[in-house]
């Protein structure tokens, strides 16, 4: 970045904070725009001085070369994806709605010129006899085929369309999701009756007290539409009329009329995608987007969900019988409905195994849970965390860990920013600062971590749902792709991975939370101090497959409302009707909604991460259900053989090789759907 322009922050693309990280106390919010312009600058000299040389295309001048260009830009990006996401505000927002489109126009810029595509493509051309190693192989394939599914071999009038489907499809997924994380955010029930906070456990009021207090109601507690209150108070509360109330605000994200009505942009979202894929030669957005995944195809998607559907069904079927059988027992006369079925699913739960989540709960701190995490990272890989203070970051409430090789030499940073607060977005993800490689030296991985807990009151720790310690697993997971990886291009580095093979190293680190041995060290009561009792840890065990049938019918039929969108080559006009269409002809149970209905479905509309891809959970489900299995085969689920193979061809291999060959070097074949649909208890 040029010294002569003192209007740029170069703490935004220098970092000169703590252990590598950025100082996140030398810039605000008003350094980003001019370090983006300087940035966006910079990465297109840089794209020009390859463009530009006279000597003929070799791996060091054109692919290495692309490989390195733009690395201010990939710092401050860094950055600013990370605040969009976890911190939040107007001024970022506003940013994000510039900047959005204007990053997809400067990648269509790269990724259609002619004469870089050239040069990719001599060398692609004459790949068989460069002598190159696999790793490289791959990242040429791959570079290659990005720039052809990026409009590269259009003519000027197929490019210039396709760059502007992209930049419109940039500026549509960031306004939806600010939408989304509007609506969460301006909604709340505020209730000042302690006699309407009946059923409610202690850990449920609590967190409704802290998040009135965030919102300036300390005389009240507060409903929030953040998953880690809403969940627990549709089990819980007996007020079936505010259940009701909160269930509906919940299912309306997104659908709500005026300004944060998310309806129009995924009817525009869906009708662009469709003529992109026409564009670049499918038949369909689907067929676009499967082509580059483990899937290959929608037939191949609706092969797994299919069957999954019809098995989810009947199992949610016989469960409702159940709820209602319960409902006529108290005397009331109504049938199951949305806001219902978590209320009569936890007094099923403690009528059949003798306990409910409210007594489950005081025994899974979060501090205790993320021992967990990092212990079972230990005995697995031999890698160990050492926790940092002190060290500012962008929130007070984040944390900082050094991680180091079972030879006590740095791995990299890892960063927990674990509580719920408005300026954040809901879900849980993983994502990373800097990923590892070693094309110019080494670089180390800066991985972190987003949840959305509720942050308990001053002193007391914070209690997870045995969902929630699931989902902090889940993300570790994700996280040790990426502490773990060690390839030496970055473009194949950590999670850059197929959509449907990315959930494979997440989904299997969350069975080893419920091992015995893990569940007896760490599930220890915040007040006595006493280990989870064996009675209940046989029971939470054996409940294990519990209410399953509502579980797979809300994925699934999120996930075929998902493929339903983006498989026809004729895209609705109106996606609400569409998506009750869908579920008509789905037969959809009446008591359960989607996980994620189409107007607040952000891993599908905000952005393009998972759109014809929500499937890819279950599909990496199949291959974790699996390699799990693999590990209670030998009689140790800790068993160092296959955890020196788990770490060398899944979570160390990045995009490396072909994820299909990354399976059977683990395993030695690929597996079939029977032991994710008996671990689902279908």
């Amino acid at each position: 970045m040029s010294s002569t322009k003192p209007s740029i922050n170069t703490a935004l693309t220098e970092w000169t904070g703590a252990l590598g990280l950025p100082d996140f106390t030398a810039f605000n919010d008003d350094d980003f725009a001019a370090a983006f312009d300087a940035a966006l600058a910079g990465d297109l000299a840089d794209i020009e001085a390859v463009v530009n040389q006279h000597d003929v295309p070799t791996i060091e001048n054109t692919l290495k070369a692309l490989q390195l260009s733009g690395k201010d830009l990939d710092r401050v990006s860094a950055i600013f994806w990370l605040r969009a996401g976890a911190h939040t505000n107007e001024a970022i927002q506003a940013l994000e709605r510039v900047i959005a489109p204007k990053m997809s126009r400067h990648s269509s810029s790269i990724m259609m010129n002619p004469l870089l595509f050239a040069r990719i493509d001599s060398l692609y051309e004459q790949r068989d006899l460069l002598g190159l190693d696999p790793e490289t192989n791959r990242v040429l394939e791959k570079t290659w085929k990005g720039f052809v599914r990026s409009g590269a071999r259009l003519d000027e009038q197929g490019k210039a369309r396709l760059a502007d489907i992209n930049e419109r499809l940039a500026s549509l997924g960031a306004q939806f999701g600010q939408n989304v994380q509007k609506d969460e955010a301006d909604w709340a029930l505020f209730i000042t009756d302690e006699t309407e906070l009946a059923g409610l456990p202690d850990f449920v009021r609590d967190s409704m007290r802290g998040a009135a207090e965030e919102r300036d109601r300390p005389d009240a507690w507060a409903v929030t539409l953040s998953r880690s209150i809403i969940e627990p108070f549709l089990s819980f509360s007996e007020n079936r009329s505010l259940r009701e109330k909160s269930f509906r605000a919940w299912a309306a994200r997104g659908e709500n009329g005026g300004e944060t009505d998310n309806t129009d942009i995924v009817a525009e979202m869906v009708k662009l995608r469709a003529e992109k894929a026409n564009l670049l030669g499918y038949k369909s957005f689907a067929a676009y987007k499967l082509d580059d995944t483990m899937a290959k195809t929608p037939k191949a998607v609706m092969d797994l969900l299919e069957p999954v559907w019809d098995k989810a069904k009947a199992r949610a079927a016989e469960e409702e019988t159940d709820l209602q059988r319960l409902i006529t027992g108290e005397g009331r006369n109504h049938k199951v409905e949305p806001w219902d079925w978590r209320y009569y699913a936890e007094k099923l739960r403690n009528e059949r195994f003798a306990f409910d989540e409210a007594e489950l709960k005081p025994y899974l701190q979060l501090e205790k849970v993320i021992e967990a995490c990092f212990d079972v990272a230990t005995r697995l890989f031999g890698i160990t965390f050492e926790e940092k203070q002190g060290i500012p970051t962008w929130h007070p409430d984040v944390r900082v860990w050094e991680v180091f090789n079972a030879d006590g030499s740095e791995r990299g940073l890892f960063l927990g920013d674990y509580f719920n607060r408005q300026s954040k977005r809901s879900g849980a993800w993983m994502s990373a600062l800097q990923s590892q490689h070693k094309l110019d030296g080494e670089h180390k991985p800066i991985i972190y971590n987003v949840m959305n807990f509720a942050k308990p009151p001053k002193g007391e720790p914070a209690l997870l749902s045995l969902d929630g310690a699931k989902t902090l697993f889940h993300e570790f997971g994700h996280a040790l792709h990426g502490l773990l990886s060690d390839v030496t291009w970055p473009a194949v580095s950590g999670t850059s991975v197929s959509r449907d093979f990315v959930e494979l190293p997440s989904q299997l680190y969350e069975h080893w939370l419920t091992v015995p041995a893990i569940l007896e060290k760490y599930a220890i009561h915040y007040r006595t101090g006493e280990a989870m009792p064996k009675a209940l840890l046989d029971k939470v065990l054996a409940a294990n497959t519990f209410n399953a049938g509502f579980n797979t019918v809300e994925f699934t039929s999120s996930a075929l409302v998902d493929m339903a969108f983006h498989a026809d080559g004729t895209p609705p006009v109106d996606p609400i009707k569409f998506e009750a269409d869908t579920l008509r002809q789905l037969e959809m149970p009446d008591a359960i909604i989607m996980r994620h209905r189409t107007p607040h479905f952000t891993h599908v509309f905000s952005g393009d991460g998972y759109s014809a891809g929500y499937y890819s959970y279950m599909w990496s489900e199949v291959l974790d259900a699996d390699a799990f299995k693999a590990f209670e085969e030998t009689g140790d689920v800790f068993n160092s053989d296959l955890a020196a193979k788990l770490r060398q061809y899944i979570y160390s291999a990045g995009g490396s090789r072909d994820p299909e060959d990354l399976y059977k070097a683990f395993r030695g074949k690929m597996p079939t759907p029977d032991a994710m649909i008996e671990k689902r208890g279908l």
